[in-house]
């Protein structure tokens, strides 16, 4: 999934659109519960490094808050790593670069909207 095919996905499944809150990022974008504002998602466009990959490019990622119970598992497979710039108890990253399937992202995107909603 990249990040267009994401953009749509939540529109269609969660009827939320982007929230751009940086001026000085403004490509950066979270996702947030109309009710109680909580983010239960956040693209970005980060350097591969961030992640601890020893590749020079960018990469756009995905921040989902997840179970705590499931993070460690979670983090041994290929695409996903310890939160970038969040809380890594509570937060991972997903790599929109195809390495994770949709199907995950979509269950993962789903546990963390139900994990911020109200």
């Amino acid at each position: 999934m990249n990040r267009e095919q994401l953009l749509q996905f939540i529109a269609e499944t969660y009827d939320i659109n982007a929230d751009y809150p940086w001026a000085n990022a403004p490509n950066d974008m979270v996702f947030r519960h109309q009710d109680n504002r909580k983010w239960f998602a956040l693209v970005m466009k980060i350097s591969k490094q961030k992640l601890g990959l020893s590749e020079e490019d960018f990469i756009d990622i995905l921040n989902v808050k997840c179970e705590p119970d499931l993070i460690g598992s979670l983090r041994e497979e290929n695409g996903i790593y310890p939160a970038y710039h969040m809380n890594k108890t509570n937060w991972i990253t997903i790599a929109l670069d195809g390495s994770v399937s949709d199907e995950k992202i979509k269950w993962l995107l789903d546990i963390s909207y139900d994990l911020t909603k109200k």
